[in-house]
């Protein structure tokens, strides 16, 4: 029988922080539960989806300094065309984005417009409109989420945020499939 030893006291985190940690957790453990209480248990599989892309929003310091990073455009083509294989080997419809492709161009964040992606996805008959985003913190932390709603009522269906670590091509397509797997095509 092998023991591990007990940590010393010192290296215990100080009561107040752990139960404000501890506190924390189950918060956000009740509002998950919540939100999963009231997301509908399947998605209609036929169903045509507008999808208005993910939006790149660099709140580090490399990005104000450096700018665009060519590396970090083409992991968003890669998430973009990823998402939209997935969606459609799931069965459901991409429909073009072609009449309202003026709209978008000047739309900064079609995730975060006052629910203009409803009124963008009714425009062209989609019965699902499908945003995200990724904002990079820093060249380690990352933060990518993706919404999918019902056009018609607003309601979000499905919906997640993911924080992942590491700027790559890889940890990008992990993060993505992390919100795919688990969230917006939950077995």
């Amino acid at each position: 029988m092998m023991l591990t030893p007990r940590p010393s006291r010192s290296a215990l985190p100080a009561a107040p922080a752990l139960a404000s940690a501890l506190a924390l957790v189950v918060t956000l453990g009740a509002g998950a539960a919540a939100v999963r209480a009231e997301t509908p248990p399947g998605l209609d599989g036929d169903a045509r989806i507008a999808f208005l892309g993910l939006t790149f929003i660099d709140t580090s310091t490399e990005g104000a300094y450096n700018g665009v990073r060519a590396d970090e455009v083409a992991r968003l083509a890669m998430l973009e065309q990823a998402v939209a294989d997935r969606f459609a080997a799931e069965g459901f419809t991409i429909l073009p984005n072609d009449p309202i492709a003026a709209d978008l161009a000047t739309t900064t964040n079609p995730a975060d417009c006052n629910r203009c992606e409803l009124a963008f996805a009714a425009r062209i008959g989609a019965d699902y409109v499908l945003v995200g985003e990724v904002q990079k913190v820093s060249n380690l932390i990352l933060s990518m989420n993706l919404v999918l709603r019902d056009v018609e009522s607003g309601a979000m269906l499905r919906g997640r945020s993911v924080d992942i670590r590491s700027n790559t091509d890889d940890s990008w397509r992990r993060g993505m499939n992390y919100i795919l797997d688990h969230t917006i095509f939950k077995p």
